[in-house]
């Protein structure tokens, strides 16, 4: 029963359509444009991280071809949200993904379901428009606006005399020093009297060229997420 039905659904399938062809090329194109754009002159100038830049590549690739080879299903907008909610919510179990790396992941899938599921109800213009919009403001974000970026580093400290509310300003200063950061809020952590050591979350500016330090941002993550044991 089985070889009958995909014989004859083998059987059904064209060899060759010009003018299908000529389109999913056109859209492929297009797509790989905007996706090197966005992940090789936004994305990887800033973060220098190689195995995202392999994993936004391939992902936005195998999305936009899956969605565009299943366009006639008629089941675009399910598809595209349950994309958006296996690939968007991903967590890869070796290492937390930093929130602005898991942004332009969310941009890369989104573009490639645009670019795949664009139907003849939107022009050329339109679909060419809003990839411009995606790139546009990513661009502007990364490198027009200078936010300040504010980073957290767990720190193990060992003067726990400073930690009291009292001498705060000592303490910042005994950190600026030993740190060479420019640190300005400090919370208290857990309190170990028997080794006298305390946890210190330290929040300092970093400089527009100073990448994040991953190592930081996932320990500052499980502090957050774990909350005070005392």
């Amino acid at each position: 029963m089985w070889p009958n039905i995909l014989l004859t659904n083998l059987t059904n399938m064209q060899l060759f359509d010009g003018g299908d062809f000529f389109s999913f090329l056109l859209r492929f194109a297009t797509h790989l444009i905007v996706l090197l754009v966005i992940v090789r002159f936004l994305y990887y100038p800033k973060a220098k991280r190689r195995d995202y830049f392999f994993t936004y590549f391939l992902i936005s690739i195998v999305i936009f071809l899956l969605c565009y080879m299943l366009e006639n299903v008629k089941l675009e907008l399910g598809m595209a949200l349950g994309l958006f909610a296996v690939f968007g919510i991903i967590r890869y179990r070796t290492s937390q993904i930093p929130i602005k790396e898991m942004t332009y992941l969310f941009i890369v899938i989104g573009v490639a379901v645009i670019n795949a599921l664009a139907n003849k109800k939107i022009s050329i213009i339109e679909l060419g428009t809003a990839n411009l919009i995606i790139v546009g403001i990513t661009w502007s974000l990364e490198r027009l606006w200078r936010i300040p970026h504010v980073s957290s580093k767990v720190v193990q400290y060992d003067k726990i005399d400073l930690i009291v509310p009292q001498r705060r300003a000592e303490l910042i200063d005994d950190l600026k020093q030993r740190l060479g950061l420019d640190i300005f809020r400090i919370e208290v952590g857990k309190v170990d009297f028997l080794k006298d050591t305390a946890k210190l979350v330290v929040h300092y500016k970093s400089s527009d060229n100073q990448n994040t330090n991953m190592a930081d941002d996932i320990e500052s993550f499980m502090v957050y997420s774990s909350g005070d044991d005392d």
